[in-house]
């Protein structure tokens, strides 16, 4: 058994948990979850602490990033659709798929070590 503190509470603390964790399941949720995780990050950000604001800021600024992109994926996508008799068009649609894929892989990834840095005490 370790001595090791339990980490400190703090408001907002657990907002940022909970946000972190619908951006885990976003993925089988189509990115429901995570819509719902920036509406709840962005809500309880007022009343947060310093750790937790930072985490409840990083979460916000994660999720703006990843729907920028899925935006330009989806027109890339399009585009692919609208020029796919030329030929170049499956070129783009593959490109497109495998940018949402890489996309989804990042949010992902971001998403559990930025869980990690909030059980940690660390600041993002």
């Amino acid at each position: 058994m370790s001595n090791t503190p339990l980490p400190a509470s703090e408001p907002g603390r657990s907002s940022a948990f909970i946000v972190y964790v619908l951006y885990l399941l976003s993925i089988p949720s189509a990115a429901i979850f995570a819509l719902f995780g920036v509406i709840w990050a962005l809500a309880a950000r007022d009343g947060a602490g310093p750790l937790a604001r930072s985490h409840l800021a990083y979460q916000t600024r994660i999720w703006f990033t990843a729907f920028w992109w899925t935006i330009g994926l989806a027109v890339l996508a399009v585009l692919g659709w609208l020029t796919a008799i030329v030929g170049i068009g499956l070129i783009l649609l593959w490109a497109a798929g495998l940018g949402a894929v890489i996309l989804y892989i990042w949010f992902t990834v971001v998403s559990f070590f930025g869980l990690l840095a909030l059980l940690d005490n660390r600041p993002r």
